[in-house]
């Protein structure tokens, strides 16, 4: 077990709010992510890291790719409760969010969205109760103007919540003596 000041100090890192979807014969799902970055330029490749229960992680592992879109500032808070506290497994998410399918597949979320990027999955690592799905990025789209949505923002700003599959996740027992942010 790491020390409190290690956990704390982990809240120090920066991530983005991310629409990480994918497609398998029809179905379609999506999830809240802030685990997304770029790890190569030449190839450009990017990599997502998804809990393993989530139905979003079984799309992934079945159609070998995902689509990331960054969320931007002034998504509504109900948009977040939708991608990233409901499973895909109780309802359509997608059933009244503008989208289109992409050149993998992926559905690319249009609303609230600044950009999106469609990944073909090469390589996964399993890294404990997430797996990390590294691929090349195959198209980039552009759909507005705007600052995307950090976590920092997402947390400090609009005092959410993180669901307990985050990467992030702040059980109540390491929050022991502090403020919860809600």
């Amino acid at each position: 077990m790491i020390d409190q000041e290690t956990v704390n100090s982990l809240f120090d890192m920066t991530y983005g709010l991310y629409v990480v979807s994918a497609a398998d014969g029809g179905k379609l799902n999506g999830q809240l992510t802030n685990t997304v970055f770029q790890v190569t330029a030449e190839p450009p490749r990017m990599a997502v890291a998804i809990h393993k229960n989530n139905h979003t992680h079984s799309l992934i592992a079945a159609s070998r790719a995902y689509s990331v879109c960054t969320l931007a500032e002034g998504t509504p808070m109900t948009v977040i409760g939708l991608w990233g506290f409901r499973s895909g497994r109780d309802l359509n998410k997608f059933a009244k969010v503008r989208h289109e399918a992409g050149v993998t597949g992926s559905p690319l979320v249009l609303d609230n969205t600044i950009s999106c990027f469609e990944v073909n999955v090469k390589q996964t690592v399993d890294v404990g109760t997430h797996t990390l799905f590294i691929g090349d990025i195959v198209k980039g789209k552009l759909l507005a103007q705007g600052k995307p949505l950090t976590y920092d923002y997402y947390y400090h700003v609009m005092k959410g919540k993180t669901p307990r599959n985050a990467t992030t996740f702040k059980p109540p027992e390491q929050t022991a003596g502090k403020t919860e942010q809600k």
